[in-house]
């Protein structure tokens, strides 16, 4: 099947918070943006197809998602992209993952409570730590045999590690290696593992995403938390589901959802997204991760050839290319001065990342506007 991913469409006026949102993060509007991360890209025609038939049914009550192919779908697309059975009476659903997290974090810690997650950080979590009052303890994410992180993971308050995988925003997959290390280094210490994977379905050939779910004991404090939306493109609609390792926290969850937050009935859109996306709309994603591939080897070719000493190679998953450019000497508020006021370009800064001297160009977009990205990036670092 063919895709179109060429032809742009204009998102401005769709309240869009990377195109008609850019203003608020960097004072102009009007600039081309690289930053949050969704695509430009419509989603699935399998998936806009569902969604259309839903609209025209014209009933929107409220909905239940363990009714119906919900479940089935995510133990399909578990089964046939990741090779894993799951077992969906642990399934849990809710709005975002984010609120997923934040709801985890309520269950299993207290204020001043340390919650240790690696560096560089995706912004979101620091939010969602921070404004609950826990303390961000951040580990290197070059850490030979976890000898660091296992110190952070012995101290007293330490109660969660929070693992991104495939990681946000370096790309990052982590091996079975890694993974069952992570793994003991928890069980060893008492902690608690949630592990963001809504970057899942964006690994690029060579490297092999392995859920959480492999790797949590049975009955052990653990959650796997994702959603559909960022491979597909469909966050506006809201919706991301999870496994719980321990029966307890499992139905503590799913409590707290329907009596305490008042979201016992999602978004009837979220759960057809999800269905048709996760029962049909493979092919699409297979396309769609290929002409990524394409933007960020257009990418390392022109880089490599502007800057050879950054060295930079496309990371192992997603459409977030993440760029060192510390051996440029590069000051980071100068550089994005120029690509504000010059060039008319937003690319978010390392920083947001706790990494200064870092950028993270979102490249899920046409290849023209990679292009005009990339060009206007490399037109900025030569002064």
């Amino acid at each position: 099947m063919s895709f179109d991913f060429d032809t742009p469409v204009d998102r401005y006026g769709t309240w869009s918070v990377q195109w008609d949102g850019v203003a608020d993060r960097f004072g102009v509007d009007g600039l081309l943006p690289f930053t949050i991360s969704d695509m430009d890209f419509p989603s699935a025609p399998v998936l806009l197809d569902a969604l259309h038939q839903r609209i025209s049914h014209g009933v929107f009550g409220y909905t239940d998602w363990r009714l119906g192919d919900f479940r089935p779908a995510v133990a399909h697309w578990f089964a046939t992209r990741h090779d894993t059975p799951v077992d969906t009476d642990r399934l849990v659903y809710a709005p975002s993952v984010l609120n997923q997290l934040s709801q985890l974090l309520r269950m299993w810690t207290e204020p001043g409570d340390e919650v240790v997650l690696h560096t560089p950080t995706y912004d979101g979590f620091r939010k969602a730590v921070d404004g609950l009052g826990r303390v961000r303890v951040p580990a290197p994410l070059d850490d030979p045999e976890f000898r660091v992180l296992e110190g952070l993971l012995a101290r007293e308050r330490a109660r969660v590690l929070l693992l991104c995988s495939p990681h946000n925003p370096t790309g990052k997959v982590w091996s079975a290696e890694e993974l069952t290390a992570l793994a003991a280094l928890a069980r060893r210490h008492g902690v608690a593992v949630i592990s963001d994977e809504i970057h899942a379905d964006f690994v690029h050939p060579g490297r092999r995403h392995l859920p959480w779910t492999r790797f949590g004991g049975e009955g052990e404090r653990w959650a796997l938390i994702t959603s559909g939306s960022k491979a597909f493109n469909f966050p506006a609609l809201t919706g991301s589901y999870g496994f719980l390792g321990n029966a307890e926290d499992h139905a503590a969850f799913v409590r707290r959802m329907e009596t305490g937050e008042g979201l016992a009935s999602p978004a009837v859109l979220s759960l057809t997204a999800h269905i048709a996306a996760y029962r049909h709309g493979a092919p699409w994603l297979d396309a769609a991760r290929a002409y990524i591939a394409g933007n960020l080897g257009l990418l390392a070719e022109r880089l490599g050839a502007a800057f050879p000493e950054l060295g930079w190679t496309p990371p192992e998953a997603g459409y977030l290319a993440w760029i060192d450019l510390r051996p440029l000497g590069i000051d980071e508020d100068a550089l994005q001065r120029v690509l504000v006021e010059r060039e008319k370009v937003a690319v978010m800064r390392g920083s947001v990342y706790d990494a200064p001297g870092f950028v993270r160009l979102n490249v899920g977009c046409s290849r023209a506007k990679a292009e005009a990205g990339i060009d206007a990036l490399i037109r900025a670092l030569r002064g």
